[in-house]
């Protein structure tokens, strides 16, 4: 018999028997007691407290439910509130805590750091350049004045003189950190000591003359709002908290990944309808656990990070990794912002998921700290995952999809303002990306091979680079079975009915906002084929001093976009098309003059018979049960003509185009 258990702060006590007019007080006594096919409904309430699912459902049928009372609104925070501060001078002030108060775990102990960390730097040596902090530690606390996220100091002196910390952000050309200053709000600021002798953490706070007795004030506590401390809770649903303020660590593909909220490599959870921010990195996790490495090039400097991640992709298939085991996710319809690192962040524990219809903004737009596992949704080894529908804007990157990213789908996406839109790295394809927005001037960082680029809007630059110094995994279609490793060799790659809009600001030598990044490669498989075998019967030489082959038609080229060299079918002009993005109070809408041209362009509906396979995978793009695609629905879902107008919108006309897309 199935149980429904209720919670409820405000009248709820844990020796209830959890029914509707008995509460439980915590969402916890019913996480220990909930079994397959129950479900624990959660009022109206601040719950302070890391909730640890016990059990795991054990079917789609019979899954663990935690959800929101209809029409009420539980908020889940990793943060205690904390009164009796002593004002010390000026707007500073203070509070001391026994280290009791944090139970086992201290925030303010923790230094923010991890493999792929880049700054700031803790072990260099700190000191201060033309009155700017460098290179003082960050720990996983904060503390917030009324939900503002406070930015740390250096050291006390600077809480009574604020002074602007020196933080790092790569430009997203390089990848290497550059200084930047804290924006003006960074006058917020706390710092903390810790008294071992007297056991205690006092934190120093600069309250900008709010008196923080009067205010509400907390700080991060605990490192997740929900999250399973054991593995394999599978078939748990997730439905219409908010959670903010957590300690989470930085989350890097080479370490355990704990979130904000997570899964902690399980199976086919589903979290809907929720608010998550103000993660200190994480807000939710589908990642990997600690038994396959933690951090060990940081921790060991034996061997570069690279090998210590293919060496968790090994450990990984030896304890079980699989489709019948681990992912097959369902992350839709969250609002995700506000956190330091990503919105959604895995490693080989999000396979075969679906990350759809959620908005994702203000993602590491704060810089206190850099690494290079920085992005809206930020995944490894995204084997047929769906990333569709999403709106992501105003964060350092958008969507970044790193490693063995075989059979990935991006779709019917909304990209704008970000430093960059997309980044795909070191994967061999077959991966889809089609019906896209992208808005931002920087568009995507292509540093794989095997991909298709299909009716998007291309409003910036794209880079597209080898990388012959690092050889990835590849597997078998649709499994996380491994098949082989290669290097990136560039090209094998399809654009199809995109348009390509120039104009943005050339970031590098290697940037172009149209395809002539291409120029150089065999246009198609028979001539790539024939520069082949004319150079006889070598190994490997002749695949490494030849380009790969490229598939492009049916493109426009506006605003002085370039065209790959060897395609006929399309449209180029240098005439300005005037893209614009606006958020109204209604929604988002895009801006753009089309010429009749575009219209007239000869295109034909692409599908999986289209594209082929790709050289070194031999995969078919295909989705994740291996049926075919045909890609003849647009942004919004409407049919496509027989000759599809290019980019993600069938309904474009001549002229001035003013639509609304989210």
């Amino acid at each position: 018999m199935n149980h429904t258990y209720h919670v409820n702060a405000a009248i709820g006590k844990d020796y209830y028997d959890g029914s509707e007019n008995s509460p439980f007080k915590t969402i916890n006594r019913a996480a220990a007691l909930a079994m397959p096919g129950d479900t624990v409904i959660v009022h109206d309430g601040v719950y302070r407290e890391w909730v640890d699912p016990l059990n795991s459902g054990i079917s789609e049928q019979s899954r663990i439910t935690y959800m929101a009372a209809p029409g009420e609104h539980p908020v889940i925070k990793g943060s205690e509130q904390v009164t009796g501060w002593v004002n010390v001078e000026g707007n500073v002030w203070k509070v001391v805590l026994p280290n009791s108060f944090f139970g086992g775990f201290n925030p303010y102990r923790e230094v923010l750091e991890g493999d792929w960390f880049i700054f700031p730097d803790h072990t260099a040596p700190a000191h201060e350049e033309d009155g700017v902090l460098m290179n003082f530690p960050l720990h996983l606390g904060d503390v917030y004045l009324n939900g503002k996220s406070f930015y740390e100091a250096g050291r006390y002196s600077d809480l009574i003189n604020p002074r602007k910390r020196m933080t790092g952000v790569a430009p997203p050309w390089t990848n290497v950190p550059e200084p930047l200053l804290h924006p003006e709000d960074s006058i917020y600021q706390w710092y903390s000591e810790i008294d071992n002798e007297k056991d205690e953490t006092v934190i120093y706070a600069n309250f900008q003359g709010a008196d923080p007795n009067a205010e509400l004030v907390e700080i991060n506590v605990r490192r997740s709002c929900f999250f399973p401390r054991r593995t394999g809770r599978n078939y748990i649903t997730v439905r219409g908290f908010e959670m903010c303020q957590a300690a989470c660590p930085w989350t890097p593909p080479t370490a355990d990944q704990p979130g904000l909220l997570g899964t902690n490599w399980s199976k086919k959870w589903i979290i809907e309808d929720c608010d998550i921010h103000d993660a200190k990195c994480s807000a939710i996790s589908i990642g990997k656990e600690e038994s396959t490495g933690h951090n060990m090039c940081t921790r060991t400097q034996r061997k570069p990070g690279y090998q210590y991640q293919m060496e968790a992709v090994f450990r990984a298939a030896r304890i079980g990794w699989s489709r019948e085991t681990i992912g097959s996710h369902i992350i839709r319809n969250n609002i995700l912002h506000d956190c330091g690192q990503n919105g959604i962040v895995g490693h080989m524990g999000c396979i075969f998921s679906t990350i759809e219809n959620n908005h994702i903004y203000n993602i590491a737009v704060k810089h206190e700290y850099f690494g290079y596992e920085i992005a809206g949704i930020k995944l490894h080894a995204a084997i047929d995952m769906t990333i569709r529908n999403n709106n992501i804007h105003n964060s350092a990157l958008g969507t970044w999809l790193d490693w063995q990213a075989q059979g990935a789908h991006v779709t019917g996406n909304l990209y704008y303002a970000n430093d960059r839109d997309l980044m795909i790295e070191v994967t061999h394809g077959p991966y889809l990306v089609d019906n896209n927005i992208f808005g931002s001037e920087y568009n995507f960082d292509n540093v794989a091979q095997g991909g298709a680029y299909v009716n998007n809007l291309c409003a910036g630059i794209m880079r597209r680079i080898d990388c012959r110094d690092r050889s990835t995994p590849y597997h078998f279609p649709h499994s996380a079975e491994l098949a082989g490793c290669t290097i990136v060799y560039g090209g094998d790659d399809r654009l199809y009915n995109n348009i390509f809009i120039g104009g943005s600001k050339a970031v590098a030598d290697d940037a172009s906002t149209g395809t002539a990044g291409y120029n150089g490669h065999p246009h198609g498989w028979e001539e790539y084929q024939a520069i082949i075998r004319s150079k006889g019967n070598s190994d490997h030489e002749k695949f490494q001093e030849t380009n790969q082959a490229v598939y492009i038609s049916g493109n426009a080229y506006l605003n002085g976009a370039p065209a790959y060299e060897k395609e006929t079918e399309n449209f180029v002009t240098a005439a300005p098309c005037g893209f614009k993005v606006l958020e109204e109070a209604d929604g988002t809408y895009i801006e753009i003059d089309i010429p009749q041209e575009v219209l007239d362009i000869k295109t034909s509906t692409v599908s999986t018979q289209t594209l082929g396979s790709t050289r070194i995978t031999e995969g078919l793009f295909e989705d994740k049960d291996g049926n075919p695609y045909i890609l003849d629905k647009d942004f919004f879902g409407n049919p496509r003509s027989e000759s599809p107008v290019p980019g993600p919108i069938e309904c474009l006309k001549a002229g001035l185009n003013r639509i609304k897309v989210r």
